[in-house]
């Protein structure tokens, strides 16, 4: 097929690019190269140049869009600003490439710009749970709401159940948990997938979104420092600079290897699945920021102190993991990838280069400004 990513020369762009290739298949590249994401290089991976077509350009830009849709067969649409904490007061910036790259994509898929279109995949995120789902003694299966500035001052950090005030646990979130997105981020992912599904039916063309969990692995930017806590704490645990680990340590997070959600873009793209699908991207595992933290020190030689802060940003979540039951029964997913396995994957491929370590620092400036980021 004569396939499109936009924002292929990203993370998971570049890896899936790889693995397209191989399967045979033609690749155009869109990408914007974004500075804070790529930090001034202008190129794709070295080994992809010669056989993929790049377009740098706007994801928002409709003379960009028109000039490289016409013979596309499929459409991985991979282009978005990602950044939780960022997208709560950068909100004009994440609108513009968020949504109206997305509308502006399918405003001109309606206007028949690629007749031959076949299948649309778009990259959602987990982040449109907001809390996601927890198990209530009395309620059963609940879905709390935001936590409150005021409780995660007072070293409250587990949310509660919303029906009766309770202690509640959580638990894996399946699809089809209501969206309570926590960031302006979470609900330019929700609206995408909206967006996504409503228009391939209005077309005619199988669209899936895919919600993926926290993605890692080598290839990742080490630069960007709003996105990434395993880019961060190696940054920093290479430097010996202290690592400051955000509320009480134990919020949990779903960490899914890239070779996983690589192939299940792929077959999302290519199974043969009709009709339109919201599909969680995740690795059955849960693990502590603390415990990440841990072996990341560890790994480089336990060099830095931790700081268990009690600090916390607005827009986090306290837990997450996914149910991927479904991916597995309709995509045969089956993530091959153990978390410790991964890390030690990249955490090798980062000490390859230069730590950096500014940026960081700057972010959470950026946060406390806006009273977004509370605590020393």
């Amino acid at each position: 097929m004569n396939v499109l990513v936009t924002g292929g020369a990203g993370f998971i762009g570049t890896h899936l690019t790889r693995l397209l290739l191989r399967h045979g298949h033609s690749v155009t590249v869109l990408d914007n190269f974004l500075p804070q994401v790529h930090a001034g290089r202008r190129e794709i991976a070295a080994d992809l140049r010669a056989h993929v077509h790049l377009v740098r350009g706007d994801v928002a830009d409709p003379e960009t869009l028109t000039n490289i849709l016409g013979d596309t067969q499929c459409i991985i649409h991979l282009a978005a600003e990602t950044g939780t904490g960022q997208s709560m007061y950068e909100v004009a910036r994440y609108h513009r490439t968020n949504l109206t790259g997305t509308a502006l994509l399918f405003d001109l898929l309606v206007q028949h710009a690629a007749p031959q279109l076949e299948r649309l995949v778009v990259a959602s995120s987990r982040a449109i749970y907001g809390e996601g789902a927890y198990s209530c003694p009395q309620h059963g299966v609940v879905y709390p709401e935001s936590r409150s500035a005021s409780d995660k001052r007072k070293g409250i950090f587990d949310p509660v159940c919303p029906s009766c005030g309770g202690p509640c646990h959580s638990i894996a979130t399946p699809e089809t948990a209501p969206w309570d997105p926590s960031s302006f981020y979470g609900l330019t992912k929700q609206v995408q997938e909206q967006m996504t599904h409503l228009f391939g039916k209005l077309l005619g063309v199988p669209s899936v979104a895919l919600r993926y969990q926290n993605v890692f692995g080598p290839g990742q930017s080490l630069q960007n420092p709003y996105t990434g806590i395993l880019a961060i704490f190696s940054n920093l645990a290479r430097e010996g600079r202290e690592i400051q680990i955000f509320e009480d340590g134990r919020e949990t997070r779903d960490f899914v290897y890239i070779e996983d959600v690589v192939s299940a873009t792929y077959d999302a793209a290519f199974a043969g699945i009709q009709g339109c699908h919201s599909f969680n991207i995740g690795s059955r595992q849960r693990t502590t920021v603390l415990e990440v933290a841990q072996r990341i020190n560890e790994f480089y030689g336990a060099k830095s102190a931790l700081n268990i802060s009690g600090a916390f940003r607005e827009g986090d979540i306290r837990h997450g993991l996914a149910d991927i039951s479904r991916a597995e029964l309709l995509l045969r997913y089956s993530p091959q990838w153990h978390f410790a396995d991964g890390l030690r994957k990249f955490l090798e491929w980062a000490n390859e280069t230069e730590p950096v370590g500014a940026g960081y620092e700057r972010s959470l400036a950026e946060m406390r400004e806006r009273g977004l980021f509370h605590g020393d």
